[in-house]
């Protein structure tokens, strides 16, 4: 059996290319959602009005027309359905035929480049906004679900980014199509239609990954930051992966978790403390810093912990004598998680060797003795802050 599987482009039938209309032309089965198929109706062929990859793959097999063609929106390469799909089709002959995607026709519209865009699918998902819009000049949003234009100019707001340029395109392709630009101030209480797209201009983005950030760039109240050189090497020896599951146990002022947060811009960090203050300027930061991938719970560890997604990484700042137990938790969790525990007394050094000891783990030691200049009078002094042990490794 011959399946075309067909990026329709983003009004269904304007924007088909001509293979795409010359392979639609010769299908006996066209498979796809009611838009997609509107323009074929009653010309004497089968048409199924079906959207899930399984039910397609599922029709495909059954009918004995051939060739049939899988219309898809957009294009096939760019957050489609065709990544699910494809896999399910073994065995047939399948020819793709891309389509232009939202992203292309909404920039054409525009008039501006694409090529240097970060592209994100918030539709029927969850994802980082802000920290993306902070790190990169421009953005792309595939919008749906739950996150409205709206919703995304409110979460920028909400992780200072108001002033951002956001330009929103409402049902490209249909009669009633419309474009907007603004600010993310000006969009707070928009909603609009949610079959939207969304592109981010920030001139003021940051060009770097931000690391061993400065203590006074964070709010810090009279919690214990872990100071900005030990966060550094501490976070740099997890070797935090871009969609990682990061805890942050002992979160403090957050400091760790901001570090962590930049480096698993499409993962997730969950910080956690027993303190309020603690938690509440975890918060603070994560909105100073634009991470919306930190999530921040206030409790007791390791009994907090057993609601928490698996770890990838985890760093321990603070463990009030549970240290044994935490690690139990991690390596339940996953036994290749990599830890790293920071120690200012030999007798927590102590005892995070012997965690890891405990779960035949080979660790690294590392003593940081970090010391800093400043001014008396016309002199310039060293002054010596307290030693750090940083101790690291995997579980297995």
């Amino acid at each position: 059996m011959t399946v075309y599987i067909i990026g329709t482009g983003t009004d269904g039938a304007g924007t088909l290319t001509r293979d795409a209309q010359k392979a639609i032309d010769r299908a006996r089965l066209l498979i796809g959602a009611g838009r997609m198929l509107a323009p074929y109706e009653n010309q004497g062929r089968q048409t199924r009005c079906l959207y899930q990859a399984e039910q397609i793959a599922q029709a495909l097999r059954e009918s004995d027309a051939d060739p049939a063609a899988v219309l898809l929106s957009g294009d096939i390469g760019f957050f489609s359905g065709a990544r699910r799909l494809l896999p399910l089709l073994d065995g047939m002959e399948v020819h793709c035929i891309p389509g232009i995607s939202s992203a292309a026709g909404f920039c054409a519209r525009l008039g501006i480049s694409y090529e240097d865009m970060h592209f994100v699918s918030l539709h029927g998902r969850e994802a980082a906004v802000a920290l993306p819009v902070r790190t990169h000049a421009r953005c792309f949003f595939l919008l749906g679900g739950e996150m409205t234009a709206g919703a995304v100019c409110r979460r920028l707001c909400q992780f200072g980014l108001a002033e951002v340029t956001v330009h929103i395109g409402e049902r490209l392709g249909y009669a009633d199509e419309s474009c907007r630009s603004g600010t993310a101030a000006e969009f707070r209480e928009y909603e609009g239609d949610r079959l939207a797209v969304l592109v981010t201009e920030n001139p003021a983005y940051l060009p770097y990954l931000p690391t061993s950030i400065p203590d006074a760039a964070f709010l810090r109240g009279s919690i214990p930051m872990t100071k900005s050189v030990v966060r550094g090497a501490a976070v740099s020896a997890l070797q935090i992966g871009q969609n990682a599951v990061c805890w942050d146990i002992g979160c403090g002022t957050g400091s760790v978790s901001v570090e962590m947060a930049y480096r698993c811009p499409a993962g997730t960090v969950h910080a956690f403390d027993r303190n309020p203050d603690a938690v509440r300027l975890t918060r603070d930061n994560a909105e100073r810093f634009s991470c919306d991938n930190i999530l921040v719970s206030e409790g007791i560890c390791p009994d907090i912990l057993a609601a928490a997604p698996a770890p990838d990484c985890v760093f321990v700042g603070g463990s009030a004598g549970t240290m044994p137990e935490i690690f139990r938790c991690i390596h339940a969790k996953n036994p290749a998680a990599r830890i790293t525990v920071t120690a200012v007394s030999l007798e927590t050094l102590q005892e995070a060797a012997a965690c890891f000891s405990r779960f035949h783990a080979e660790c690294g030691i590392t003593q940081i003795a970090v010391t800093q200049t400043r001014q008396i009078g016309s002199h310039t002094m060293m002054q010596a802050e307290n030693p750090v042990f940083l101790i690291h490794g995997r579980l297995s």
